[in-house]
Parts: C-alpha cells; sequence; structure tokens
C-alpha cells in the first residue's frame, strides 16, 4: 500500500554521492514527492568528491578515481540499475558500466616497478612466515580489541611485512599509510579477501566509461530532476538545533548563503539527513607552474560534525579524523596532452593498452608515485586529440628523486617531470613537455582521514540510538563489515538512513560474505605462500 507523508520534508546536508542516492530512494523505493526533498551543498557544483571537470583549453581535473567492483558494491549496482543511462536509449547505469567494464578488461602487466625501470615479477607476495602469522592471527582477533591500533602496532615486530609486494601492492590501490587504522586493514582484508589473490593484476577494478562525474553523478542527478527535487547549491550548513531532552530530534538547520545568513524550521515529521565528513573537504588545485598549497584549517563537513555532536549523545567524535593533515594527505595530478606520443610510450613500457593497466607504483618513489592511464576519452568534452592519465603520490612531505623539493611544494610541470624521470624517459622529456596543455595538480590534506586510528564509537550509526529524524550518510559512519573509501559504502549508508527513518520494511542488500567462502580462502591462502617465478 502506497504510503502518505502529506507535506513532510526531507532535508540532505552535503550534495555528495550519499545525499543524491538517499535522494533517489525516497523517490524510488518511498514515493516520496520530488519538491519535498532539499539537497544543500556548500559548493557550487554535486558531486562531492567524485568529480571531474576542466575543459580542452585549460585542460582537465579529477581530484581522485573511485574503483568499482562487480563482485561487491551491492547496492550500488542495484541502485543504479534503475537510473537511466545518459547516452544508451533504454540502458541503465549498470548496464552502461559493465558492458564498458567488459569491453575494456583490466589486467595489469606493470604493477611495481623498482628505480632502475625495471618492472617486478610480482606473482608471489613476498611473505616470510612471521607475516603471514601476523596477517592469520589479526584475521580472527575481534575488532573490539583492535580500538585506535594501527597498522605498523601489529606489525612493528615484522617490519619485513612492509618490504613485501603485498604492501606496496595493497597500500596504493587503497591510500593505506602504515599508520592507519588497523581495524579498517583488517576490514578489507575481510571484504575484498577475493581480490587478494589477483591483486598483482587488480583484474577486480570495474571501469566507468568516463570519469565518475559524468558516468555516474550526471545521470543520478538527472533521473532526480526529473522527479523535480530541489538543489540548493552554495548553502553552507552551520550548525544544526535539537529539541530538549534525551531523543536526538533536529528542530532546526542553520546555514550561510551569499545573501546572509538563514534558518530551516522543521516541523513535525521532516527529516535530517547529514553527510558529516567529507575526505575532499580543503582540496586545494594548482596548475603547471602552480603548486596546489596545504589548507590545514578545520573542513567545512567536520566542523558542524563537532558542533552536533557536543550537544548530544552517541553522535560520534570527529577529532581523530580531522586533526592531523600531516597524516591523512596525499596529492593527485591530471595531465592533459596534445596528442598520444606519451601514452603510446608508455603503453609500450607496460605492455597494456589505455584502459587495462590499473596502477602502475614506482615502489622506490620518495614520493610513492602511482600513475592510472584511463580509456580514452575520459571526458566527454576531449578531443579526439587530446589524451588524459592521472597520478599520485602519498608521501607529499619528500623531496623527489629527480626534482629536489617536496611534492606539495611543486608545480604541476614539476610532478611530470618526476614521473617521466621514473620511467627513464630521460631522452624525451622536450618533446613530451612540448605537448603539455596542462598538469593540475590536487592537494587533499583530509583525503584518508577515514583511515585514522580510532575507537568503534568515534563513527556514529547512521541513525543513532534515539534518534526521531536524524541520520548520517558518510565515509565515517559506521556499518559493521562493508568498508570506506568506496562507493558501495555512500549508497549503503544512504539506503539505511531513508529506510530506518521511514519505516520502510524493504531488504538492503547484504555484504557479500566471501571471507566465508571456501575456494576463495584457499586462493588467499596459496597466493600468501606462492614463491616468486625469478630466484
Amino acid at each position: 500500500m502506497k504510503k502518505e507523508y502529506g507535506n513532510k520534508q526531507v532535508y540532505f546536508v552535503g550534495g555528495g554521492l550519499a545525499s543524491l542516492a538517499g535522494a533517489a530512494y525516497l523517490v524510488r523505493d518511498c514515493d516520496f514527492k520530488g519538491e519535498n526533498i532539499h539537497v544543500l551543498e556548500g559548493m557550487e557544483i554535486l558531486g562531492g568528491s567524485n568529480d571531474g571537470a576542466g575543459d580542452p583549453q585549460k585542460g582537465f581535473v579529477c581530484r581522485g578515481g573511485r574503483m568499482l567492483n562487480e563482485e561487491t558494491y551491492e547496492n550500488v549496482w542495484e541502485l543504479f540499475s534503475t537510473i537511466p543511462s545518459l547516452e544508451k536509449s533504454g540502458m541503465s547505469v549498470t548496464d552502461e558500466i559493465l558492458e564498458f567494464d567488459h569491453a575494456h578488461p583490466t589486467h595489469a602487466n606493470a604493477r611495481l616497478i623498482d628505480k632502475d625501470g625495471q618492472i617486478l615479477d610480482v606473482m608471489s607476495m613476498g611473505f616470510d612466515n612471521a607475516d603471514r602469522m601476523a596477517m592469520g592471527k589479526l584475521m580472527i582477533t575481534p575488532e573490539d580489541q583492535l580500538d585506535n591500533l594501527r597498522i605498523c602496532d601489529w606489525f612493528g615486530q615484522t617490519p619485513h611485512f612492509f618490504e613485501t609486494n603485498f604492501w606496496y601492492m595493497w597500500q596504493t590501490t587503497f591510500a593505506f599509510q602504515k599508520w592507519s587504522s588497523l581495524f579498517e586493514f583488517r576490514r578489507y582484508m575481510q571484504r575484498m579477501i577475493f581480490e587478494f589473490s589477483r591483486i598483482q593484476t587488480l583484474e577486480g577494478v570495474t571501469r566507468t566509461t568516463y570519469n565518475q562525474y559524468e558516468s555516474m553523478i550526471l545521470p543520478l542527478k538527472a533521473y532526480l530532476d526529473k522527479a523535480n527535487v530541489d538543489f540548493s547549491l552554495k548553502i553552507t550548513v552551520t550548525d544544526l538545533d535539537f529539541e530538549e531532552g534525551d531523543d536526538i530530534t533536529v528542530t532546526a538547520i542553520h546555514y550561510d548563503s551569499a545573501e546572509g545568513n538563514g534558518t530551516i524550521q522543521l516541523h513535525e515529521g521532516d527529516l535530517c539527513i547529514v553527510t558529516n565528513g567529507c575526505i575532499t573537504d580543503n582540496a586545494t588545485i594548482g596548475d603547471l607552474h602552480k603548486a596546489a598549497p596545504l589548507q590545514v584549517e578545520k573542513p567545512m563537513s567536520g566542523e558542524i560534525w563537532s558542533k552536533i555532536a557536543a550537544k548530544k549523545t552517541g553522535l560520534g567524535n570527529p577529532q581523530p579524523f580531522f586533526s592531523n593533515a600531516e597524516e591523512t594527505n596525499w596529492e593527485s595530478f591530471t595531465v592533459t596532452l596534445k596528442c598520444d606520443k606519451l601514452l603510446k610510450m608508455i603503453e609500450k613500457y607496460s605492455r597494456n593498452v589505455p584502459g587495462s593497466g590499473a596502477l602502475m607504483t614506482f615502489k622506490d618513489s620518495n614520493w610513492l608515485m602511482s600513475i592510472v592511464v584511463a580509456a580514452q576519452p575520459h571526458f566527454k568534452a576531449q578531443p579526439k586529440d587530446q589524451t588524459i592519465f592521472w597520478g599520485y603520490g602519498l608521501y607529499t612531505d619528500k623531496v623527489g628523486d629527480y626534482v629536489k623539493k617536496p611534492m606539495r611544494e611543486c608545480t604541476g610541470e614539476e610532478m611530470l617531470l618526476e614521473l617521466l624521470h621514473h620511467l627513464h624517459f630521460d631522452d624525451e622529456i622536450d618533446s613530451i613537455m612540448k605537448d603539455v596543455i596542462n598538469v593540475i595538480p590536487a592537494m587533499m590534506p583530509y583525503i584518508d582521514s577515514h583511515f585514522q586510528p580510532r575507537a568503534m564509537a568515534d563513527r556514529p550509526k547512521v541513525v543513532p540510538e534515539g534518534s526521531t529524524n536524524l541520520a548520517f550518510i558518510s565515509q565515517f559512519v559506521e556499518i559493521p563489515e562493508d568498508m570506506v573509501f568506496t562507493e558501495e559504502y555512500s549508497v549503503r549508508a544512504a539506503r539505511i538512513a531513508v529506510y530506518t527513518l521511514l519505516g520502510l520494511d524493504k531488504k538492503i542488500c547484504p555484504v557479500t560474505p566471501h571471507r566465508y567462502d571456501v575456494r576463495t580462502l584457499l586462493k588467499a591462502l596459496n597466493t600468501a605462500h606462492r614463491e616468486s617465478a625469478v630466484r
């Protein structure tokens, strides 16, 4: 029976994937009127950390790229199976992505590269028995014994672990640091256990046709536009008011805008769904001749979380996540070129055509630099005679091996020069640089904040205990068994929030139990003991 919601309103604080997914669930599954759904976004564009921008004249930029996975991401695929493609009539976004991915399968042939430019044999994970014992013990240790522990706290007695092929590949695939949360690492190992046996080829990576903004955010936005969902951009929510008492009931939303300060009063039945942390807050952009500055002041989303967490218990603790930008930053760079000369050189070097190779990591790089060459074009506005690729470095405070400056102080040109030297393309540097349109650095001080060591209670539940109309959706909520830094985490959180607050008796796709599959476990065990083919 169709529910009637009358004039109830739903307010989403933040305009990233989670909020857009939540709005879609309201429209699709709850028959909620689109004009009663409001998305309040502080920036002038939707999409949050799913971005893609630029033009042929100034060059293109993606601050980051979210990797998808066909075997997991259960709610992502289900949601987007009902979102129409913008380019292919009669096809859903899910079908469009999977069709493209199957036509461009991933099989990296140059996953790790040493200082001499040699592509390393990575069939062996490089474990010794102490590494295997430490890993096995971690997998059977309950999470409640791992509060505030770092990965290096667990493997510190076996420092060899951090020199293994496995660590270099796992670290750069998912952007872990040695000081990252131990139980986030453990959750990744459990959730992605089927990926362990093919981490050297990254065959599990699922590609979108273009960048995630154009391939996922724009179709979702079009679906919501058709339903008349209200989008209010450049509206920065600054605080929430609560009703007095033990329950958690939001009564007002305070905001800043170009027109000044304002307040939205909530009435009985209205809902408030908050993105309580954004990993790309405070991101800055440079260009070919300008570095991207590191801005460490408290991020917009973390600031509102701090304010409301101080008012009610059970709303989490943002302090562990947004208090140490030196540990949570890394920097990316997007290269736009006039022709395909450099991409052809990389293709010959790596034995991967664009779109098939996933990450190439220069393991001896002081910046721990990696690059990804996507299938071309990666942007809809990208001309046929332009090519694009993306890279990132995890250690932005370290001085480069060739450009003698910390990565965070480097211009886009200097980052590309450092890369070309690591590729040992020294003789071609002058001719390659003539083809450069732009290299755009993106410094992100809180991009790894969700991996910070923490206690379990530091992340609030999606719908906190005692809440009557408040939910959280972000990479900073607690969803047992799932892993952060994924599209799935955002979509799953949004689905939980909407179904719970509206009392909808409808199934949420569960986490696929790969870690209990005997064949998957045997493959992982075999991989952990596999020796290198080269002696």
